[in-house]
């Protein structure tokens, strides 16, 4: 075998650590972001301020692994060159960490409103109306990100349909909300923190389904973003 043989399998070597750094780098991302939007549930359900505190401390990491991951790319990008299967991972890492960075931004969010709320006393029967949105939303997060650890197109698309589900939960707590809101004015305060609470929860769905598209995009190589339900089932049949 030549030298530039050996240059050539050493290189390609490197360049497949590479990936596999930046895609571990994400899963780790998508850990920290799980742990964090089910502290901050639990902050939230419990009354824990202290609980609540440790989510929005954890906004600082997920941000920072947002940049070295983007960073990453961005090399692979310049320097590799990648094609084909290694370009498209590039590029769906990219949207898939943008997306958990967002995710992250929405658990701080609700930590904070958790903060307040510990103050004020949970509300049973309001935090019955945001657990199950909540719920839903965890779950679409957790199965994302397990359908990109395996490349698992149909636990994608399972994710991606569950979401009309997800917005249709949320519909309804939002409506009980404003329900209570108008019979109870005295609570008004309260009812408008759970509110931008519920807000939060839905984008999250959005965000685990965002990924989930991703997965389909890096695996298929078929964008389905802006695909309904039915037509990203029918393309996958």
């Amino acid at each position: 075998m030549t030298d530039q043989s050996h240059q050539r399998i050493h290189i390609s070597a490197q360049f497949s650590r590479e990936l596999e750094g930046v895609r571990d780098d994400v899963l780790t991302m998508g850990g920290t972001v799980e742990s964090q939007i089910t502290k901050a549930l639990d902050a939230l359900l419990d009354g824990n301020s202290e609980l609540a505190e440790q989510v929005i401390a954890l906004d600082s990491n997920v941000n920072e692994l947002e940049r070295s991951i983007s960073d990453q790319c961005m090399r692979i990008l310049a320097l590799r060159q990648p094609a084909a299967g290694d370009l498209r991972l590039v590029l769906a890492v990219i949207k898939v960490t943008t997306d958990l960075e967002r995710i992250g931004d929405e658990a701080a969010k609700m930590g904070r409103q958790a903060v307040l709320l510990s103050e004020i006393g949970v509300q049973e029967k309001i935090a019955a109306q945001v657990r199950d949105v909540a719920v839903r939303s965890i779950t679409m997060v957790k199965n994302a990100l397990d359908s990109f650890a395996r490349l698992e197109v149909g636990d994608a698309l399972s994710v991606i349909l569950s979401d009309d589900d997800t917005d249709e939960a949320y519909a309804n707590a939002r409506e009980w909300l404003l329900l209570f809101a108008e019979e109870n004015p005295a609570s008004l305060r309260v009812a408008m923190s759970y509110l931008w609470i519920l807000k939060g929860l839905e984008r999250i769905g959005d965000h685990a389904a965002n990924i989930a598209e991703q997965v389909i995009f890096l695996t298929e190589g078929v964008d389905v973003r802006h695909l309904d339900s039915q037509n990203t089932r029918d393309l996958l049949s």
